[in-house]
């Protein structure tokens, strides 16, 4: 119950890694604000969480009203906010000749812009409390995919801007780090695990032989979000089965 008596924001909570973010969460005790745009998939998540400390607010985080409103109605049903988990997210393709202006505005809207949004808006609150944030970046902010340049420049983004709060705001007691993940077995990552040739290639680069469960990824969010990473900050944490152990060459 490492989280009794805390107030956590999560982001993409409806799903994924934000699902199981807030599952986490709310099995440590915290008090847990659901935030997403698919309110259907919030209420349902909602219903399986203790009512007395689950509150759902359907949020837009590309948009910086949507993120004030959002703290605004935490602090005014809890009164305080402990930890943001920025993980709010979405994947494009393409490179940066064929993608469209249209998924390029989307992506870095809501990946990076919803970062920058909600820690904006909860940072005040964050400082009166010693809080945390966590983003949810990727091992495609640490290093480039082929065709996913959208993606790899927003969560490349995510990255620095982890570093660039932690610089800023350690010293008034805000702790602020990422996750890194590699392939997640998410709704985000369906199609991609029909494509039985494309996870051998997975399997074949991850140590471990396989893609991460969400519950896996949130296990760290929760840890870096923790007293036991009091010292813990402007941390990019893969959380990738031993992808980037490797140089790049293949097994022999």
């Amino acid at each position: 119950m490492r989280f009794e008596g805390k107030v956590v924001i999560v982001t993409g909570a409806g799903s994924g890694i934000g699902e199981a973010t807030a599952r986490r969460f709310s099995a440590e005790g915290a008090a847990v604000v659901l935030a997403g745009r698919d309110r259907r998939k919030l209420d349902r998540l909602a219903r399986e969480l203790p009512k007395e400390r689950t509150l759902v607010v359907p949020t837009d985080v590309s948009k910086f009203a949507d993120a004030t409103r959002l703290v605004a109605q935490t602090l005014k049903r809890f009164e305080a906010i402990n930890v943001l988990v920025n993980n709010a997210g979405v994947a494009t393709e393409g490179d940066a000749k064929e993608g469209s202006l249209k998924d390029w505005e989307a992506t870095i809207g809501i990946n990076l812009g919803g970062v920058f949004h909600c820690s904006r808006a909860a940072i005040d609150a964050l400082i009166a409390s010693g809080g945390s944030i966590v983003n949810t970046a990727s091992v495609s902010g640490l290093a480039a995919d082929w065709k996913m340049c959208f993606y790899n420049t927003s969560k490349g983004g995510i990255v620095n801007f982890t570093r660039s709060m932690a610089l800023d705001f350690g010293a008034k007691g805000v702790r602020v780090n990422a996750v890194c993940p590699s392939l997640t077995l998410t709704p985000m990552t369906q199609g991609m695990m029909k494509n039985k040739k494309l996870m051998a290639k997975f399997n074949e680069r991850i140590a471990m032989k396989r893609g991460a469960e969400p519950s896996e990824v949130a296990a760290v969010i929760a840890f870096l979000a923790s007293d036991d990473a009091s010292f813990v900050n402007g941390v990019n944490l893969p959380v990738d089965g031993g992808l980037m152990a490797s140089n790049g060459q293949p097994a022999m």
